[in-house]
């Protein structure tokens, strides 16, 4: 299915990892005008997918929203909205957790550049770790930048399974609309409406190939054919073409051959598929503490692992639910929401960052497709 949304509605997408932000944007209607992050093998990636955004390689604690606006060339009001997820690793529950960490300044930098760019709206994402009270000062912090010229909106958690992602991803979203005498919008106005029937792992990898061999690590090597085996909006959404968004060779090669990238494998000891060979559906591997899959329930939250400029951890990648191996880039990406024709890193290592790291296009444009819904309506 191919949507034909011209739109004068755009958005920048501020620490713009491979971009499930920007795809939920694209998919409700927004231009993604201006993309931006500091690390440029992700802007690299980000390129291949949305070709007419402009990209920016860019250290936002380095700049105000002030040069931000002569960097990008646009002046105060012109964009409509800003959305972005802020590095959260100062707020996991999983990590150390430190109120002091200093990338904990970036979220308050997403309010200052809301504030000095004035978009229509924004909606900034993270982990729920960022609601424990000892983060408040930085949440009424933020909110004080914006409460004057904004309607900001209680934190939004949502569990992307709760909306068709086969993943219990839990992330907690920041909106706010610009102040207007013409309208107040309410909180039910902007949520979208939970889906009552899950996707499963297994509904979410059919069709993928299933026996995988460690071939090497080269793109050539990943490239394998995918068959479709039923309908449904998550099937729907794995060929899905939006306009402007996506390599067009790429998704040629899907459409004509039905051939996805990132199938790589991965090599396992004799050791680890001996214990892997008598793990049960759902139960985790006491030593590398790796789950398998249970093909009727959902995937748990995907990792991404640390940057070399934090030791340059691995993250844990779940075991396929029927194959002593961990999933490849293109199962976790399914899992994640993303559709067969998104490109990643031509490296496991590095797609699986890009894909832990990202916000869930499924749950970024059941949002914005509410957000967009009533822009218009006002």
């Amino acid at each position: 299915m191919i949507k034909n949304k011209e739109t004068t509605f755009t958005v920048i997408d501020l620490f713009c990892g491979v971009g499930g932000f920007s795809l939920g944007a694209a998919r409700a209607g927004f231009n993604v005008a201006h993309a931006i992050d500091n690390d440029p093998i992700v802007i690299e990636t980000h390129k291949k997918n949305f070709l007419s955004t402009k990209h920016n390689s860019i250290n936002l604690s380095d700049v105000t929203g002030k040069q931000l606006l002569k960097m990008l060339g646009i002046t105060t009001g012109e964009i409509t909205g800003i959305i972005g997820g802020p590095p959260c690793q100062g707020f996991s529950t999983i990590g150390k957790n430190h109120a002091e960490d200093k990338r904990n300044d970036l979220f308050i930098k997403f309010y200052q550049i809301v504030r000095d760019i004035k978009p229509k709206f924004f909606v900034g994402e993270n982990v729920p770790g960022l609601l424990r009270e000892k983060h408040n000062p930085a949440r009424l912090r933020a909110n004080k930048i914006l409460n004057k010229d904004y309607d900001l909106f209680p934190p939004i958690i949502i569990n992307a399974g709760d909306y068709g992602v086969p993943t219990s991803r839990t992330r907690v979203f920041f909106v706010g609309f610009r102040k207007s005498a013409e309208r107040k919008i309410a909180l039910i106005d902007i949520l979208p409406e939970k889906i009552n029937i899950k996707t499963t792992v297994s509904q979410a990898l059919k069709g993928l190939p299933i026996k995988i061999k460690h071939d090497g690590p080269s793109y050539e090597n990943g490239l394998r054919k995918v068959k479709y085996l039923s309908n449904g909006s998550f099937t729907s959404r794995l060929r899905e073409i939006i306009p402007n968004v996506g390599n067009p060779l790429v998704i040629k090669n899907l459409l004509k051959n039905n051939l996805v990238t990132g199938c790589q494998g991965t090599l396992h000891s004799d050791a680890v598929l001996k214990r892997w060979e008598e793990l049960a559906q759902g139960e985790t591997d006491k030593v590398s503490r790796a789950m398998r899959l249970d093909p009727k329930g959902l995937c748990p939250t995907l990792r991404a692992g640390t940057g070399k400029e934090h030791g340059g951890f691995q993250s844990l990648r779940p075991i396929h639910p029927t194959e002593n191996r961990v999933i490849t880039p293109r199962e976790a990406a399914r899992l994640q929401g993303f559709p067969d024709w998104f490109l990643f890193h031509s490296t496991k290592w590095h797609s699986f960052r890009q894909i832990g790291n990202s916000v869930s296009p499924i749950v970024a444009e059941l949002l914005l497709t509410k957000i967009i819904g009533t822009l218009k309506n006002t």
